[in-house]
């Protein structure tokens, strides 16, 4: 089997399995309102697999717990960073512990980076809720 068809088959298991920063914001980017911009969860891309993805925006958000200090872990998000990045996506971090404290102030904080993406006006770099 493909590498891509097992990473579609590994994003399809994901999607029932999301930890539980992860569960606390799809509940809030899945909803659908005229003047917000449609997410995805656990999508596949190469041989990737995003926490979230906003196609209109090529933005993808990823909440990152404690493994992500890892000096290996550190390493293989930097080269995943830069091959989304070769692809045109922005890749947003945040700690999984601002989506604990506030998933209602990260939510917003996403929508707003992918309208400001989504319009046209792609930032180098900018914060989701200070992390």
């Amino acid at each position: 089997m493909g590498a891509k068809i097992l990473t579609l088959k590994r994003a399809r298991t994901l999607r029932s399995s999301l930890t539980e920063p992860e569960a606390m914001l799809w509940v809030r980017l899945r909803r659908r309102e005229p003047q917000w911009p449609v997410f995805r969860r656990q999508h596949a891309i190469g041989p990737y697999i995003l926490d979230f993805y906003c196609p209109a925006a090529k933005l993808a958000i990823e909440v990152d717990g404690a493994i992500h200090g890892d000096d290996a872990q550190v390493e293989h998000d930097r080269r995943r960073d830069a091959w989304l990045g070769r692809q045109g996506i922005t890749v947003y971090r945040l700690a999984a512990s601002s989506v604990f404290r506030d998933a209602d102030e990260v939510a917003d904080g996403i929508r707003r980076i992918a309208n400001e993406l989504w319009a046209g006006g792609r930032p180098l770099r900018q914060s989701l809720c200070g992390d």
